[in-house]
């Protein structure tokens, strides 16, 4: 199906179901005595222990089981800055996977601000009724302040997805794929391609998996990021000043030459066959533009790329952050975790890479489906044993 006819269905499903969300009681209200124990007078018992120990509202209300999904609608998928309506869709299909996937009950909220205080101010105003909170769609560089205040004046697991849900799945997607064209991770050399948020987040669990920084080089709209820069917030600098051993300067051309690993967090069809061509042999590439990748499928099985993975949910090893953030939040709300540390994040993704057994390991097949039930269960696991040590 073409992506005018994915859009065309969904445009029809939207109108039918005026959304994809409702609430559903856990309780049967049928009679006076229902409503009596679970309303007035019988609510005001449980009101006034809450008010006494909010501690207990993990135990005694939907704080256990909630999570808001929350955006300002500034940088959607890969459509921009289209608002909080236009990001209410995408918030909703979120709330519902993490329905599906972790019966975890979360909650599409969108800003209709998108100044870094208020939207601090906010988040935190309306905490109270939720177990963790999960940034989506907020442009770079406030989603980091956002991230960073969030988790110091809150005692909820918060994480801003695009960011570090990204970073888990590149990261497992890795491992195998080294697996496959028998490399180690700190001997190679990788190429980023984008410095946004996402971009970020990936170099720096790459990093602290393992990859030489030196051999990193990642790139924005105006080249190659490095001490020759003179021209980067304060972000990108910290990123520049680790990386980029080579000093390499100049365009994506350049930085390909000899380079194993390349990763698309950036715009579509900006990788030329020929610049593959300079690539070292066997190399990986992960085209995650969305929706269009950085190389269509057609034209990668004209390169020399071994392992070819994208966001897309109709090519083969598609890395998308549903592998991560229903079983993180799981994992997290079941152990009353209070933050998601980096040490999280790296039992994720070697939780995620190790439902690929080695028989079973191949180019096209390195990361699990999304549908496979074991995942969720697997991150969900690995997060409470992390919490426990």
């Amino acid at each position: 199906m073409s992506k005018k006819s994915y859009g065309d269905k969904s445009l029809a499903l939207h109108r039918k179901l005026k959304g994809k969300l409702g609430i559903q009681s856990k309780t049967p209200i049928e009679n006076k005595e229902d409503l009596s124990a679970i309303y007035t007078p019988g609510v005001a018992e449980v009101s006034l222990v809450m008010s006494k120990n909010p501690k207990l509202a993990r135990e005694m209300s939907i704080k256990s089981n909630a999570v808001m999904v929350v955006s300002d609608g500034s940088a959607v998928l890969g459509l921009g800055n289209i608002g909080p309506y236009g990001a209410l869709p995408v918030m909703e299909g979120k709330a519902l996977l993490f329905k599906k996937f972790a019966d975890i009950d979360a909650y599409p909220i969108c800003l209709a601000t998108q100044d870094t205080e208020e939207i601090i101010q906010t988040i935190k105003n309306i905490s109270v009724g939720f177990g963790g909170i999960n940034l989506e769609d907020i442009s770079a560089p406030k989603c980091f302040e956002i991230e960073e205040r969030l988790k110091k004046e809150l005692d909820i697991p918060v994480i801003h997805d695009d960011q570090h849900g990204t970073a888990i799945v590149v990261l497992a997607s890795l491992i195998n794929a080294l697996k496959v064209v028998k490399k180690e991770k700190d001997n190679i050399k990788i190429v980023v391609n984008g410095a946004g948020s996402a971009a970020i987040a990936i170099t720096n669990l790459l990093m602290r998996y393992g990859a030489t920084p030196k051999n990193i080089i990642m790139l924005d709209s105006k080249g190659t990021l490095g001490k020759h820069r003179t021209d980067l917030n304060t972000y990108k600098q910290k990123i520049a000043n680790k990386t980029n051993g080579s000093k390499t300067v100049g365009g994506l051309e350049d930085a390909l030459k000899q380079a194993d690993v390349f990763i698309g967090v950036s715009v579509g069809n900006v990788l030329k066959t020929e610049w593959v061509d300079t690539m070292a042999e066997d190399p990986i590439v992960f085209a995650m533009a969305n929706p269009d990748p950085e190389i269509s499928l057609e034209l990668s099985r004209k390169t020399k790329i071994k392992v070819f993975g994208t966001g897309r949910s109709d090519y083969p090893n598609q890395i998308n952050n549903v592998l991560v953030f229903p079983g993180i939040f799981r994992g997290a709300l079941d152990s009353g975790a209070k933050q998601i540390t980096e040490e999280m994040k790296l039992v994720s993704a070697l939780a995620i890479a190790g439902l690929i057994s080695k028989k079973d390991l191949k180019p096209e097949y390195i990361i699990p489906n999304p549908f496979d039930k074991r995942v969720a269960q697997a991150v969900a696991k690995a997060v409470k044993k992390q919490v426990r040590k």
